[in-house]
């Protein structure tokens, strides 16, 4: 702003313009045009306390008005807009612009004022908004940028560790723990941790925009949680909010502090080797404590003091258990009403056969979901592959009706037919290593009766054991389909011929006698 109160001020003093523009940092030519103008206008000092430069710049700039040709400015939302877009330039964008002006037929501006109205509008646009937090509202997590280092003692290799970083935004309290990557394990691990730490839950949670947090990112309003991470907000009973793709100013407190743990955590220990994960994060522990507990430089207190007086009060209180990490999975069910994991396999609800389905996998249990909704739970198997878990009202009907047989109820159906189906069904039954193995060949030989007669099939199997002592369904069957079991009828006794040739010799050339 123009300090037109200070340039009339020495102007009646006497001073020259020379030394007023040197004062009041303008150019000679301003001076002499501000005085000039005051002259018109018949303005002069001393002026009313009122009139201040912002009221005398809008009184000289109207007198202006007659004199100055109003110049076309830009269009700045339309400029914004396009130099987001790849090889937009503000030059480009100056040239369209001279030539909207010459069509117009109104006076463009140079382009070192093009550019000055393009800066001064992106400047309002970086406008920040100062939020006061609530005590105990919110957590905002991230990984630090600059890694520790563990060094193996056998082979002297050293590998980063990551540090995780937790922080109350009312309080600044931080939580730091070291992690050898930033999988999804670790990431849910350290949330459990830091829960565990801070001694309670609040109601937001924001973490940055990774892909152990946000599994699908199509911009602010259309993110999707990771699976795991989003059970673990519900688990908390916490909201999870993201921040935006590279908008730091989403989680400023977390952004800060991971610059000051770079300083006061790995820095400081930057001289000290580790040789195991353990040993690094006792000593981050030892440098977290006083790190929180450092005073503040422009307020009372210290972060720990404030988080213990105002903040742990007001955060909710931790569940009864803690957090079980869960893997994911989908599967598809197959025709036997089973899913198989990792070799195991657990069976679902028939009606869901050849139906994706998510799975849910702890240490202890296998979950099943189906739209959301759970639809079975097992047991988690271990040890020999191929095992199978199979819950009976999972089965449809004829299957569980199948599962009600056993050996003496077979047993005890042949003998009503007859004593050589009885053995038959006895020997099938101790053909195998297993019982059980020979189940669908005894249901199969005794339903024979239902296609032909309980007379019949006990007829088949005393013929089939005068073959063998251990004859079997198969070929029992064919001698019903070929009706072997029949009576054979007798055929009629040949006629004698006395003659062995029934031709005469003229037949065959010779003569008769």
């Amino acid at each position: 702003m123009t300090k037109y109160r200070e340039i009339l001020r020495l102007h009646s003093l006497g001073v020259s313009q020379q030394n007023i523009a040197y004062s009041c940092s303008v150019s000679k030519k301003t001076v002499n045009r501000i005085i000039n103008r005051a002259k018109e206008i018949n303005i002069a000092w001393p002026l009313d306390d009122n009139q201040t430069d912002d009221i005398l710049d809008g009184m000289f700039a109207q007198s202006r008005k007659k004199d100055v040709p109003t110049k076309r400015k830009p269009d700045l939302a339309y400029t914004h807009k396009e130099l987001l877009k790849n090889g937009v330039s503000k030059k480009l964008l100056w040239t369209e612009y001279l030539e909207e002006c010459r069509l117009s037929g109104t006076e463009p501006l140079m382009y070192s004022q093009f550019c000055y109205h393009i800066q001064q509008d992106e400047q309002k646009r970086r406008a920040t908004m100062h939020i006061n937090r609530k005590p105990g509202e919110q957590i905002e997590v991230d990984w630090a940028g600059d890694p520790a280092h563990i060094i193996d003692p056998d082979t002297d290799e050293v590998t980063d560790a990551h540090l995780f970083v937790a922080v109350m935004t009312y309080s600044q309290y931080a939580y730091v723990e070291a992690f050898i990557n930033e999988k999804q394990q670790a990431w849910i691990t350290a949330h459990v941790h830091m829960y565990g730490f801070f001694g309670g839950v609040t109601k937001i949670l924001v973490p940055d925009n990774c892909k152990t947090a946000v599994s699908h990112n199509g911009g602010w309003y259309s993110q999707q949680l990771n699976t795991v991470y989003h059970e673990m907000a519900e688990h908390y009973s916490t909201a999870i909010i993201p921040a935006r793709v590279r908008k730091p100013k989403d989680k400023p407190n977390v952004e800060g502090s991971v610059g000051n743990i770079s300083t006061w955590i790995t820095a400081a220990l930057r001289n000290e080797q580790f040789f195991s994960l353990s040993e690094l994060n006792q000593a981050i522990r030892n440098k977290l404590a006083a790190f929180n507990s450092r005073l503040f430089q422009k307020k009372e207190g210290s972060r720990i003091s404030l988080f213990r007086d105002e903040e742990l009060p007001l955060l909710a209180p931790l569940p009864a258990t803690r957090y079980e990490l869960a893997e994911w999975k989908q599967a598809t069910v197959q025709f036997n009403y089973h899913i198989s994991i990792e070799g195991m396999l657990y069976s679902t609800p028939y009606e869901y056969i050849k139906r994706k389905v998510d799975v849910r996998i702890t240490d202890k249990t296998i979950e099943v979901f189906y739209n959301h909704g759970r639809i079975a739970s097992h047991r988690r198997l271990f040890g020999r592959k191929g095992q199978y878990s199979t819950i009976v009202g999972h089965m449809p009907q004829d299957h569980q009706k199948y599962l009600e047989w056993d050996g003496d109820r077979f047993r005890k159906w042949a003998k009503q037919i007859g004593s050589n189906t009885h053995q038959v069904v006895n020997n099938i039954l101790a053909s195998g290593h297993v019982e059980q193995q020979a189940y669908r060949s005894c249901m199969g030989l005794l339903k024979l009766v239902d296609r032909y007669s309980t007379d019949r099939l006990e007829t088949a199997c005393k013929k089939a054991l005068s073959y063998t002592s251990s004859p079997s369904y198969k070929s029992i069957k064919n001698i019903l389909i070929a009706g072997q079991d029949k009576p054979q009828e007798s055929s009629p006794a040949p006629t004698h011929n006395t003659y062995g040739i029934t031709r005469g010799a003229s037949y065959y050339g010779g003569k008769t006698k």
